[in-house]
């Protein structure tokens, strides 16, 4: 080497510089690729029984990582379904002779933006454990539906006559 340095590696910076200033790019010659590659391959782990070793390790810990994921997807839902059943409203009780009204979740069609989507009212004839609920509809006809879809049906009750509430006139 010119500059007296020993390392193949690396040459003098004197002459890295003057063929940046000549040719206007780094000069990197081969023999510096083969060193750079023989380096590369001393630091390679060649000793086969730990090369397994560490192999067996990092498999074990991936197995330990996959199921501690499963473990806490499992508490996940566990906290989600407490959190969701504490929210849930109680079952409406419905008695023989009610009358209610049924919520009509499928439209084939848009009805509007005003329709009610309410229908009815029916009167309950039969209740089920399981929460369904038999209907007579206005035609006679029996039908059940999910209690969830139900709700009291209250006619004739007029606010203007209840006497807990006082209106006074508004002042201007």
């Amino acid at each position: 080497m010119p500059c007296g340095r020993s390392e193949p590696r690396s040459r003098c910076p004197l002459e890295q510089h003057l063929f940046q200033l000549v040719y206007g790019k780094a000069c990197h010659l081969p023999v510096e690729v083969d060193h750079r590659a023989y380096w590369a391959l001393k630091l390679c782990n060649t000793d086969l029984a730990k090369a397994g070793e560490s192999r067996f390790l990092q498999l074990h810990e991936l197995e330990e990582l996959r199921l501690e994921a499963y473990e806490n997807s499992i508490s996940y839902k566990e906290k989600t379904k407490r959190w969701h059943d504490a929210r849930l409203k109680g079952r409406k009780e419905f008695k023989e002779g009610d009358r209610v009204l049924m919520f009509l979740s499928r439209y084939k069609f848009s009805p509007g933006k005003l329709r009610s989507r309410w229908s009815g009212p029916y009167v309950v004839k039969r209740v089920f454990p399981s929460g369904y609920v038999e209907l007579i509809g206005n035609d006679g006809n029996n039908f059940k539906v999910n209690g969830h879809r139900l709700k009291l049906y209250y006619d004739g009750v007029d606010v203007t006559e209840r006497e807990d509430l006082t209106f006074y006139p508004k002042a201007n």
